[in-house]
């Protein structure tokens, strides 16, 4: 990483991130230092082809928008470090807000009016200060590329994280990600194709609906600042790092616990269930979407869904640190409460009885309700 020697840029920041070395590290990551060939122009055309297919069927299903920002949507082919940076883009006030988190915790560890009259204990808390103010903005910005890296190896497209996007965002598909699945698989690759267009659509018209866009971005951006750390970890973590061996900077921050390794708030732990009750509707209501619509569209629908089902469950370390900035634990526990739920709100409802959730923010349902979907459906309907 040639950048690294360039100390003018390591520790020049304009915010609380450092988005120079983000987006450096997040290039260098997803490309593995590699130049990144241009993405056949052909993709974009079929591509294209396939998402007015995808809008058509999910907004019949739907009866959502599949055009929330009031012009069509546009499919957008990327290869692995266009897609970082684009990414790095729409994750900034998450990443701002759990910088701005650090660093207002660190500036409290270490206040010296709160050591007593001690000088030298005072002073050894100025200089703790100062340097950790000095270097946060660095080692964010080194994390969330690292972070942003990782998820751009194995992502499909920009919702496989059901984190809200901008509306007038064209929907991205990692092109390099959905040739290498469908070869890994022997699947045709414009099922692929299709699958993942499906899937963008929908979640884009989902999270498009403003009750929900600002649940989730409220508990999000809430859990984001519950973040407390204690600045001595400083001194351990920079112990390890080697400047000439640029692995030892991956390894020192590449990892969910190196920036993130505080205890997590009571805070946190409060609104974990209601990120959770959220998030697990949404991935709930997107599959049933999948599974009606592409079943009928796609002749490997069943081997394909099976593989990227099973696939999305696989974590990495981009993964992980995501589901510890933001609370998002996307397991299979979490997958299938959200198809029970869902499942049995057709039983007791029909299709009819699903589009109620994207009428009000009141008709969301309780975490408790969405482990007895009865309690949800008498609710709604008093």
């Amino acid at each position: 990483m040639p950048f690294f020697g360039d100390l003018t840029k390591l520790f020049s920041s304009q915010g609380p991130v450092n988005w120079e070395v983000a987006r450096q590290i997040a290039t260098w990551t997803a490309t593995e230092g590699e130049p990144e060939a241009n993405v056949d122009p052909l993709e974009r055309i079929r591509l294209e082809e396939l998402c007015r297919v995808a809008e058509l069927h999910v907004a019949d299903v739907t009866g959502l928008s599949t055009s929330p920002s009031g012009r069509r949507v546009a499919v957008r082919p990327v290869g692995r470090g266009e897609w970082a940076g684009l990414t790095l883009t729409a994750y900034r006030t998450p990443l701002e807000r759990l910088a701005t988190s650090l660093g207002q915790a660190t500036v409290d560890a270490a206040d010296p009016s709160a050591l007593g009259e001690d000088e030298l204990e005072q002073g050894q808390a100025e200089l703790l200060g100062g340097f950790a103010q000095m270097m946060s903005p660095l080692l964010l910005g080194m994390q969330s590329g690292f972070m942003v890296g990782h998820l751009s190896r194995r992502s499909l497209g920009q919702y496989d994280l059901p984190i809200p996007r901008p509306l007038d965002e064209d929907l991205t598909v990692i092109v390099p990600n959905l040739l290498a699945f469908a070869e890994d698989w022997s699947l045709p690759p414009d099922d692929v194709r299709l699958w993942v267009c499906i899937d963008l659509v929908a979640h884009h018209a989902v999270l498009a609906v403003p009750h929900v866009r600002e649940r989730l971005e409220g508990l999000l951006l809430e859990y984001v600042g519950g973040f407390r750390t204690d600045p001595s970890g400083l001194e351990s973590q920079l112990g390890s790092i080697d400047p000439s061996d640029p692995s030892s900077w991956e390894r020192t921050f590449g990892s969910p616990d190196q920036v993130l390794g505080a205890m997590q708030t009571e805070e946190q732990r409060r609104l974990l269930p209601r990120i959770e009750a959220v998030t697990a509707v949404v991935e709930g209501y997107v599959d049933h979407v999948m599974d009606t619509v592409g079943q009928n569209l796609i002749g490997s629908y069943g081997p394909l869904t099976e593989a990227l089902r099973r696939r999305r469950v696989e974590r990495n370390d981009g993964d992980r640190f995501v589901e510890r900035l933001l609370g998002l634990a996307l397991n299979q526990a979490q997958y299938d409460r959200g198809a029970r739920f869902i499942r049995g709100i057709v039983e007791r409802a029909g299709e009819d009885g699903l589009l109620r959730l994207w009428r009000s923010d009141a008709e969301l349902p309780t975490p408790a309700e969405v482990d007895a979907p009865g309690l949800w459906w008498e609710r709604i309907n008093l």
